[in-house]
């Protein structure tokens, strides 16, 4: 696995948990177009091959900013044909997130700003610290969402809050973001590391094909009506039963024992 990104920090907290942290302090931990390379070329990699990482936790460097969005300073008179080129990196980045089979956990640590809360909305689920905020602040600015937000956000929160936020811009609290379902959970703000980690090695713990494949069939029904997602799931379920974790499960809780799955 590589992990040498010049704007990503990238750890094993144990043997199967990665924590990633858009690693930016100084310029908020917007997103320049090397950290679009950057975040592109890593969630590539894993669609290729997970290396038995089974949860990524992704959070921002700092106590106070998760991510500010597209770093506007670099952005400042920007060309046309050059800020369509960076913003097409960032697409391939967003989609290769999307397409990640590992489980993503955002913990957001501060402020979710624009391209930030798109980050946030982009992960399977997230956990909040109590000082975290949030908006998507693109129409203030002359664009609108472009990085999966007016997606992403309808089917968090439902299209006529999703309207609201997108169409004012305004900021939100990290209680509001667990009310309409940007969040999972707010935590202390000197907690939330501790918190996020445990669910993930929960994750972690279960039997890593099944984790992915239930991701993938999950994914699918936002997508597709009940009964060609039923048939999808069918498909993802039939890709357990010849393995070796199912077995492993099954004997672990006749002989009353934790199951050590293996990932195949």
């Amino acid at each position: 696995m590589r992990s040498d990104y010049e704007t990503l920090k990238l750890e094993r907290k144990e043997d199967h948990l990665l924590l990633v942290t858009l690693n930016r302090p100084k310029a908020a931990n917007a997103l320049n177009t090397q950290m679009g390379h950057d975040l592109r070329d890593m969630w590539s990699q894993f669609y290729v091959d997970q290396d038995d990482v089974r949860c990524i936790v992704v959070t921002g460097a700092g106590e106070r900013i998760f991510c500010a969005g597209g770093d506007l300073k670099e952005r400042n008179n920007m060309t046309d044909a050059v800020w369509q080129q960076q913003h097409a990196l960032f697409e391939q980045a967003m989609l290769a997130m999307t397409d990640c089979p590992i489980p993503i956990i955002a913990a957001v640590n501060g402020a979710a700003v624009a391209g930030g809360l798109e980050f946030v909305l982009a992960a399977d689920f997230a956990y909040g610290a109590r000082r975290a905020r949030f908006a998507l602040t693109e129409t203030t600015l002359g664009i609108m969402p472009g990085a999966m937000g007016t997606q992403n956000l309808p089917r968090a929160v439902g299209i006529r809050r999703a309207k609201e936020i997108i169409l004012t811009g305004k900021m939100f609290s990290a209680q509001e973001a667990l009310e309409w379902g940007v969040l999972n959970r707010i935590c202390d703000n000197d907690t939330l590391m501790d918190e996020v980690l445990e669910t993930a090695r929960t994750i972690c713990d279960n039997a890593p094909i099944s984790t992915r494949q239930a991701k993938k069939s999950m994914n699918v029904a936002t997508q597709i009506d009940l009964k060609n997602g039923y048939a999808f799931e069918i498909e993802a379920y039939n890709r357990m039963v010849p393995t070796q974790d199912r077995l492993e499960g099954v004997r672990a809780f006749n002989e009353k024992r934790k199951a050590r799955f293996k990932g195949h």
